[in-house]
């Protein structure tokens, strides 16, 4: 109540739930059920659904709601706003803990920097990381929840599409340290300029403690830009040397992946990665500057990152059994990620065949049909064979690669993914590379699954079956 600012409506002023639960359909027996409101949905509809199941409190904001559950035996307390309870409760079990806590946000590699970080810092610590998407107002919290006495650090990682998300995300995680990985052009149709984005995710730093440690990308200005009202310590990283965290001889191996020496405070380690894209030594340099902030060796950090691998659907690579190569970064898209999508695929098919399937980069506002323009010109520049378009933009893409020189037979607008594959049966040689790429509400991890079960997948890089 102290925590919410709640007023009892019904049952004992002292007592014990185990576990908070904000889904009527997972609740278990003594949890507190907060009854939250969405677009799609009212908590309140399913209050006693979840006190059949067990539930022995509830938060809710409806007065006639809580009436109705006084005389069913269980604690219920009426709060402003049950979403602010839940992020509420969620501070107030954060600051039982005295461990580090690492705050992390960015329009694009956040969580896949987010788990370089936890397979550095894993190596050493015992962590509490972001699990899968929740890294919003409801998601945060719940990861909050799972801290116990045996951790002894957290990564949680911060996802925002609404001006002042971040700033409430940091106020209830209470981040010691914090990073912002970039600022780019992502969910635009919420933010509306590349302007309020920087200050969306600059709210992480201003709404740090002083005491705190931020992590600086000084190779993106906005970042930077970010960076000048803190006064606290700072931790920078770049591709040039006056960073405290840097990176030279960087080597592109193909499918082996990339190897390049990692500096810190005048200290080198080789490190190897089984992951391509260039973008992902910025990523590696953020995660390396994170764990060095903690008090990480250089040996560790160069270890942690080395044993990396990529998740599913993120610069995912496959081989097929015909010799031919699939990329699979059909997690999400927004125009910055698909550009480094799109150079990686240069890169590593060299004089092979390329092929794309592209679908929509969403939540890009008045701004979707010139960055999808953009991509489509810049498609046209990298010199691919065909490019397979889905979605509620192929028109605006398909307009841009033909501005940029790409001739119209090798541009396909599909209403079937069938016709792609069809199209691949067709041609698809040994050693040419195909790249799947689009918003996750595009769903193009079908595209892939059809794709490794119509050309079957061999193991690629020792045991994996993929590199993961």
């Amino acid at each position: 109540m102290k925590a919410t600012a709640g007023d009892l409506v019904a049952g004992a002023k002292e007592k014990i739930f185990y576990g908070i639960s904000t889904d009527s359909r997972l609740v278990k027996k003594g949890n507190l059920f907060i009854a939250l409101k969405g677009e799609k949905f009212d908590g309140h509809v399913f209050v006693n659904e979840a006190v059949e199941q067990g539930a022995a409190g509830i938060i809710v904001n409806d007065a006639k709601v809580s009436k109705d559950l006084t005389n069913k035996k269980v604690t219920v307390i009426k709060v402003a706003d049950t979403l602010v309870a839940l992020g509420d409760l969620a501070r107030e079990w954060r600051k039982r803990f005295f461990i580090p806590v690492i705050g992390l946000t960015g329009s694009s590699g956040k969580t896949t920097t987010k788990e370089m970080i936890a397979a550095v810092i894993g190596r050493k610590k015992n962590i509490l990381k972001t699990e899968g998407n929740l890294n919003n107002l409801i998601g945060l919290p719940q990861t909050i929840f799972r801290l116990t006495s045996e951790h002894e650090l957290a990564i949680l990682e911060m996802g925002t599409n609404t001006r002042g998300e971040i700033r409430r995300l940091t106020q209830i995680a209470l981040p010691d340290i914090g990073l912002i990985t970039n600022v780019g052009p992502a969910h635009l149709a919420g933010f509306g300029s590349i302007d309020v984005v920087r200050e969306e995710k600059g709210d992480l730093f201003l709404n740090m403690s002083p005491s705190g440690t931020v992590i600086v990308n000084i190779d993106d200005k906005a970042v930077a830009l970010c960076a000048e009202r803190w006064n606290g310590r700072k931790i920078t990283f770049s591709m040039s040397p006056n960073a405290d965290v840097t990176v030279n001889d960087i080597k592109i191996n193909g499918i082996k992946g990339m190897h390049f020496n990692l500096v810190i405070g005048g200290n080198t380690q080789k490190v190897e990665m089984k992951i391509v894209g260039l973008h992902h030594v910025h990523n590696a340099m953020a995660a390396a500057a994170t764990a060095f902030a903690v008090g990480t060796d250089i040996k560790t950090i160069a270890e942690g990152l080395t044993e990396f691998r990529p998740f599913s659907g993120r610069m995912e690579m496959i081989k097929l059994r015909n010799g031919a190569f699939l990329l699979d970064d059909s997690y999400n898209a927004n125009p910055a990620s698909v550009r480094e999508a799109l150079m990686t695929l240069k890169d590593l098919k060299a004089h092979h065949n390329g092929y794309v399937f592209l679908g929509d980069m969403l939540e890009l506002g008045v701004e979707s049909d010139e960055m999808h323009r953009k991509i489509g010109v810049l498609i046209a520049t990298i010199g691919i064979n065909a490019l397979f378009l889905q979605g509620d933009f192929p028109a605006v893409t398909a307009a841009g690669a033909l501005e940029g020189g790409m001739a119209s037979e090798n541009i396909f607008l599909l209403s079937d993914k069938e016709k792609g594959i069809d199209y691949l049966r067709e041609h698809l040689k040994k050693g040419d590379w195909i790249l799947v790429k689009g918003s996750r509400g595009m769903k193009m991890e079908k595209i892939v699954a059809q794709i490794c079960d119509d050309f079957g997948n061999d193991r690629i890089n020792g045991n994996n079956k993929t590199v993961h």
